[in-house]
């Protein structure tokens, strides 16, 4: 792990928002605002392949992978700074950036970066992932970024972050301090019942949705604040099927009822487990109609004080990099 070198800089930012199936690159300008941007399947589990009497190593394949996403701004914007976050610092990635250690200040987050050599003339500086030590550890690479960019957007000390997803989190930030986070796996969840279990045999999942799709959603986020809901989740995601086989669910009902079930029980065990919930400002921040989903759900448990954040993740690359100074904040950062 390298500490990086403050040299602010007059040109801009070049940032990657680099996962484990896609890359997002983000060209800013000096004031911080989004000059341009990409969208690339070269994710750190599918780079571009070699071509013929190339380099195959993985360092190759990840030259290969920045070439595509932003080597002409390289090339045009001469010693711009470069930031990454994501699954681009784990083990499987470039470099692997070392966790830090929660809780701590947000703005620690980008005082310390784990340097890499691109080849292209410029140090690539990889953001850390985050590590809660406990019995039942938990660790976050990526969303960090996110909640460095909320925060800054909606200036607020003290709130509850929700990042709906594959692998949901929900941070608890005390001012400014990234005090405590929990994952649910409620979006893989729901993917591998649906998929790859009997529960998905009676389903039908075209993306469209109405009000009786809504209703189904809302009848199954329901359940655990029921008295059925104290059997748990593992009992109650079998009534997906049992509510279909009775007619009460159609197929295209059956999937969003369960995940509404699922995401019921995702919010009822945050509010079992966290204190002073109700008084917290809460945010939200991934897909939209996922985001609105979660806002439905928290509605029922009179949890209606909750924002919804835009472009936090390229607003957390451009302050993560005034932190670790890369760049010089601006009048609107």
């Amino acid at each position: 792990m390298t500490q990086a070198t403050p040299s602010p800089s007059s040109i801009g930012l070049i940032a990657l928002d680099w996962g484990t199936t896609s890359l997002r690159a983000y060209r800013f300008d000096a004031d911080g605002r989004v000059a341009d941007k990409r969208a690339l399947p070269w994710g750190i589990m599918n780079l571009p392949p070699a071509e013929d009497g190339a380099g195959t190593s993985a360092d190759a394949g990840f030259r290969r992978a920045l070439q595509a996403a932003c080597g002409d701004w390289l090339r045009d914007f001469p010693a711009t700074p470069l930031i990454a976050a994501g699954m681009i610092g784990s083990k499987q990635g470039w470099r692997e950036a070392p966790y830090l250690d929660v809780p701590l200040a947000v703005s620690e987050v980008g005082n310390t970066m784990t340097v890499v050599d691109t080849g292209f003339g410029v140090p690539l500086h990889i953001v850390p992932g985050l590590l809660q030590r406990s019995k039942l550890p938990n660790v976050m690479r990526g969303e960090e970024t996110q909640v460095a960019g909320i925060l800054d957007q909606l200036q607020v000390d003290d709130i509850l972050i929700g990042l709906p997803g594959t692998h949901s989190k929900w941070v608890h930030v005390r001012g400014k301090r990234i005090e405590h986070f929990d994952t649910f796996m409620t979006g893989e969840m729901y993917a591998v019942l649906s998929n790859h279990s009997i529960l998905g045999r009676t389903m039908q999942r075209d993306g469209a949705t109405d009000a009786d799709d809504d209703a189904a959603f809302v009848r199954g986020a329901l359940v655990a604040k029921s008295p059925d809901g104290r059997a748990g989740m593992l009992s109650n995601i079998f009534s997906s099927r049992t509510l279909g086989l009775t007619g009460e669910l159609s197929p295209r009902a059956q999937a969003h009822y369960l995940s509404g079930l699922l995401i019921g029980h995702e919010i009822a065990a945050l509010l079992a487990t966290t204190d002073g919930i109700r008084q917290q400002r809460i945010a939200l921040i991934g897909d939209d109609a996922l985001c609105e989903r979660y806002r439905k759900a928290l509605a029922l448990y009179d949890l209606t004080q909750v924002d919804i954040a835009a472009a936090a993740t390229e607003h957390g690359l451009w302050k993560l990099a005034v932190h670790a100074g890369l760049v010089s904040s601006s009048p609107e950062h």
